[in-house]
């Protein structure tokens, strides 16, 4: 089966904080004018229709003009770096520690939020039903949101994000073995040449990160070894004790969008409006906290390290 991601709608960015790009997106155009492509291979409506079309992006920033296919290509299976990358990264120890030390960090590394929303809780037995994500580089296809059909798993929380089993199971809508070579060829189009890649999520530690691994191991597939995954929840409650150390943090989206006042595009708990507010929240973060583009590398952990927690905790 050949898909493809059809553009459907435009969003607009806020301009980002001089002391943010200064901090975290120095290598980022500081611009009011940037624009947001919401990519979707399934609209919430159930309107839209696969088409069979390449599509190519045009981004902003240090990259300059650059244009890749989004689906262009072929993604191998459960190989997405070389294996001479691989062995440097063993070779080399932790990850991150070298990636903070590189005084080219800024030219590597490329932020994208994320947010999925579920069939359930229970990672083991409920299936993803919708992903979103956004490059905080911006420029054109910068975001990307689809549904995603769970198959014979009904979805039961339809009370939390909207989201019911009739919309999600039909023939149109891809599952996850279909969306996975389209997510990974959206990631690779945001990718600086030889970079890597910031996957951020609010509780993505807990969330997020789990069912992501998890999907990727039952369609076959492994989260790419240049991907580094940062759970913004941590930051969030950090910077709430900050403001009260006498009282427990919290810092769920909602509290933080409260706290700083920010607005919502769309519905709670769908995933390219957590996306959108996400983005917000956390460069408000990064400044409040005084945080680094090392710094954040640095809370950074690997899929290695969540998958080896989770089988721990299997254990246990």
């Amino acid at each position: 089966m050949c898909v493809s991601i059809s553009q459907v709608s435009r969003f607009r960015i806020h301009s980002f904080g001089s002391s943010c790009c200064e901090r975290v997106h120095g290598w980022i155009k500081n611009s009011s004018s940037l624009k947001l492509l919401d990519v979707r291979a399934f609209s919430v409506d159930g309107k839209a229709r696969w088409i069979r079309r390449n599509v190519s992006t045009t981004t902003q920033g240090s990259r300059g003009n650059t244009k890749s296919s989004v689906l262009g290509g072929t993604v191998p299976l459960t190989r997405i770096i070389d294996e001479e990358s691989r062995t440097k990264v063993q070779r080399f120890g932790n990850l991150q520690q070298r990636l903070a030390q590189d005084k080219d960090l800024p030219k590597l590394l490329t932020v994208i939020v994320s947010d999925l929303e579920t069939t359930g809780l229970h990672r083991k037995n409920e299936r993803i039903i919708e992903i979103a994500a956004q490059d905080l580089a911006g420029g054109g296809y910068s975001t990307f949101q689809t549904l995603v059909n769970p198959g014979d798993v009904p979805v039961t929380n339809t009370d939390i994000h909207g989201i019911r089993t009739d919309m999600v199971c039909r023939p149109e809508v891809p599952r996850m073995e279909e969306l996975i070579p389209i997510f990974l060829r959206y990631v690779e189009s945001r990718q600086k040449p030889g970079g890597y890649v910031m996957l951020v999520a609010h509780n993505g530690k807990s969330f997020d990160f789990r069912f992501l691994i998890n999907e990727f191991n039952r369609c076959s597939y492994e989260i790419p070894h240049n991907w580094l995954l940062l759970d913004s929840l941590p930051l969030g409650r950090e910077h709430m004790k900050s403001l009260d150390p006498t009282v427990k943090p919290k810092a769920s989206l909602k509290v933080l969008q409260e706290h700083y006042s920010l607005t919502r595009e769309g519905d709670p708990h769908r995933a390219l409006s957590d996306v959108l507010l996400l983005s917000k929240v956390f460069q408000k973060l990064t400044i409040d906290l005084k945080l680094s583009l090392s710094d954040l590398v640095l809370r950074c952990q690997t899929a290695s390290d969540i998958s080896a927690a989770m089988a721990k905790n299997k254990k246990a």
